[in-house]
């Protein structure tokens, strides 16, 4: 059975959806830091690689991608539930990571983005000279 339209819920999409005509449910992502860097898995299944477009301006990180609906000429759909249309997903960056070095890797049905730190955020250590004994190391962090 087709799903009933929902006017609520079609309400309730259109005051959060932060692109109109766009949507995140389609959009599931895990965030997690390992090291120095900074990796997001974003589900997206079914997109054609071409459509996914992926940029940053003021430190905001936009992902947008396109599936196509899928058409069949003379079917009776029994379950239509796989969403279509163009989907985005936004990510706030902080500073201290190195948004020139952004990677994006697309496999499997999986957007996987790697966000390094920036080296001058990363901690280091810093030499102390002493003029009567030699070196002291400190750190800084």
């Amino acid at each position: 059975m087709p799903r009933q339209f929902d006017p609520f819920r079609e309400m309730d999409r259109l005051f959060t959806d932060p692109f109109p005509g766009t949507t995140t449910a389609a959009m599931p992502m895990d965030l997690y830091r390992e090291g120095e860097t900074f990796t997001a898995l974003i589900d997206l299944p079914g997109v054609d690689p071409a459509t996914i477009d992926i940029d940053v301006e003021d430190r905001m990180l936009t992902v947008r991608a396109s599936r196509k609906d899928v058409q069949v000429e003379g079917a009776k759909w029994l379950s239509h539930e796989r969403p279509s249309g163009t989907f985005a997903r936004q990510l706030s960056l902080g500073r201290g990571l190195a948004l020139d070095k952004i990677e994006a890797d697309y496999r499997d049905g999986v957007l996987r983005l790697s966000i390094p730190v920036a080296e001058e955020a990363k901690p280091r250590k810093i030499t102390v000279s002493h003029s009567g004994a030699g070196a002291i190391e400190g750190s800084v962090g």
